[in-house]
This record gives C-alpha cells, structure tokens and sequence, in this order.
C-alpha cells in the first residue's frame, strides 16, 4: 500500500502529458483539407514546423529593349535596328526614295532578318554594337553601329491622311540628326521634321502621330 502514491503520480503524469499532446495537435492550424500547416507535437512533446510543399513559381525577366543606329560602312545610307524579346526590326534608308523594312529573330547574339523584295539582313550585336551586312534596295552595305538612348532611335507612321496611305520612317541619331522616307499613296519623298517631343510630324498642317519601334515587330 505504501508504494500506491507514486504509482498514482507517475499515472497521472503519463496522462496529463497524452493530454497536453492532444490539445496541442487540436490547436494546430489546418488548411481547408485538414492538414496542419504550423508547428506540430513531437513524441517529446516539444513543437517543430510541419513541412510545406513546395510552390513552383515563375520569374518573368524584363526583355531588354535596345536599338542600335548609325551610317553604314560605305555612308551611302543610314540603318537602325531595334531589338527586344528574341525579335528585332530594322530600317535602312537614304533619306531620299530608297528604303527597306526588315523583321525577323534576335538569339545568342545573332541577327537574321528578311524584308519584302527579297531584303535581308544577318549579323551580331553584343557589347552594345551591331554589325553585319544588309542586302536592300538592289544594293548591300556592311554596318556597325551603336547603340543609341531616347530620342534618338527608330520610329515609324503607318496612317490614312486624306484618304491617302501614308507610311513613314525615321532614324534619329544620337547627333539629333533625321534620316527618313515618308511614302504618301505612290509617291515617296524625304520624311519631314519628327517632333521627338510629341511623336508626330505634320502633312499639308495635319498633325500626324509616329510611334517607336521597338523590335518587337511592326
């Protein structure tokens, strides 16, 4: 009889701590399915952080938007390309009638374009220049040109003014100078004055909005 009192004790510290164990599971926080998203009771009794799936996420990196621009090799005309997202569009001109708009990949460095009248362009840019060589206009010129900051860059019109189709481009260099051909239905001329300011230029006093090329197709 005299050994009962710590028989009683240990008995009932075995259940005060199944007890403790089963309230504290009870406390636990569970998701909508019933399973214990915070700490859970271990057979010591202590608490220890329930593992968690693991959520897949995706990271969307910001496609760097760069154009280049600049006399080609020979100076007997002008070229711009703008590049983004795997993609590029560049614009080679004389300021006069002549001019080509060509389209097409930007991967690993390499540029590959093509235009209409059997345009093409091939070549690299990398360390913030572009080379290569682009066949247009029934001539080929070899370029390397830089890249350039706002204003100066690529910029295009595409509009109906006066039921006549207008198509325009523009290459501003970094010196401020414009290089351009506005075609107005058949006819083609030197592209006017661009506001960069505003984006737009005016045709017979009509204002005329042009946007920015940013290679990502025209």
């Amino acid at each position: 009889m005299k050994h009962r009192g710590p028989i009683l004790t240990l008995a009932a510290g075995v259940i005060l701590a199944a007890v403790l164990t089963v309230l504290n599971l009870n406390a636990t926080p569970k998701d909508d399915h019933g399973y214990n998203t915070g700490a859970v009771a271990t057979a010591s009794g202590a608490s220890a952080v329930a593992p968690t799936a693991a959520v897949p996420t995706q990271t969307l990196a910001a496609a760097a938007q760069v154009t280049y621009a600049g006399k080609v090799n020979s100076g007997g005309a002008t070229i711009a390309i703008a590049v983004t997202g795997g993609k590029a569009v560049a614009y080679v001109c004389d300021g006069r009638s002549a001019e080509a708009w060509l389209q097409g990949s930007a991967q690993n460095g390499q540029l590959v374009l093509t235009g209409a009248g059997n345009a093409s362009l091939t070549g690299t840019y990398r360390d913030g220049v572009a080379s290569g060589s682009v066949s247009a206009t029934g001539k080929q010129f070899a370029f390397s040109v830089k890249s350039v900051k706002p204003p100066s860059g690529l910029y295009r019109a595409a509009a109906n003014v006066r039921n006549a189709q207008v198509v325009g481009g523009w290459i501003v260099l970094e010196d401020g100078t414009q290089v351009g051909v506005l075609r107005v239905g058949n006819a083609t001329q030197p592209a006017p004055t661009l506001n960069t300011d505003t984006n737009s230029f005016l045709l017979n006093d009509t204002p005329v909005t042009v946007g920015v090329v940013d290679g990502s197709g025209l």
